[in-house]
């Protein structure tokens, strides 16, 4: 509702409506000091407040210095030379986390691609069951799924992600040698 108050020698009100289905609201009266709901303003907390104020130009700069269309944005040291020993690092890991990140990119996709090229469609026969070449695509599939998982565990226990493998982890890690053994024996026999 509009802060539409009307005032008589009762006080101030707010005057009767006409509801849409046609029955009537009463008129409701008004104490002095209320502020309708909708005109409350939003609270700021100071920082808010104080960033609102702040100005977008630095002091004793004016906005006809400004080129058109140019934002003032946060300068970006373009060498090395200025930067904090502590900045410097940061920005060799940042370099050295995309190298990495790019190369196990690579890995996947070249792992990827080897699996599409080998697995084929399982061929069904007449009498519904699937036939020997099929099986044992499922099964070189599987094997390099557990190779897979070997390696990623391979890769946490030489970063140090996993300090002190369990029993189960160990066995996993022995088994690997056998199951490279099993596969290379089923890609020839295919």
């Amino acid at each position: 509702m509009a802060s539409s108050y009307v005032t008589d020698e009762s006080g101030k009100y707010i005057p009767a409506t006409q509801r849409p289905d046609g029955t009537w609201r009463k008129p409701r009266k008004v104490k002095d000091g209320y502020v309708p709901q909708e005109e409350v303003p939003v609270y700021e907390n100071k920082y808010v407040k104080f960033f609102k104020s702040k100005p977008d130009l630095p002091p004793g700069m004016s906005p006809v210095d400004v080129p058109a269309g140019k934002a003032q944005q946060p300068s970006k040291p373009d060498s090395e030379t200025n930067l904090s020993k502590t900045a410097k690092r940061n920005l060799k890991r940042k370099e050295k986390r995309k190298q990495e990140k790019g190369e196990r990119e690579v890995v996947e996709e070249t792992r990827n691609e080897l699996e599409k090229v080998t697995i084929s469609e399982p061929a069904v026969l007449k009498d519904g069951s699937e036939n020997a070449s099929a099986e044992k695509a499922k099964k070189i599939k599987n094997l390099r799924k557990k190779l897979r998982q070997i390696e990623d565990l391979q890769q946490k226990i030489d970063s140090g992600e996993i300090k002190q493998p369990t029993k189960e982890q160990q066995e996993k890690l022995g088994r690997r040698k056998a199951l490279e053994e099993e596969l290379e024996d089923l890609e020839l026999d295919l």
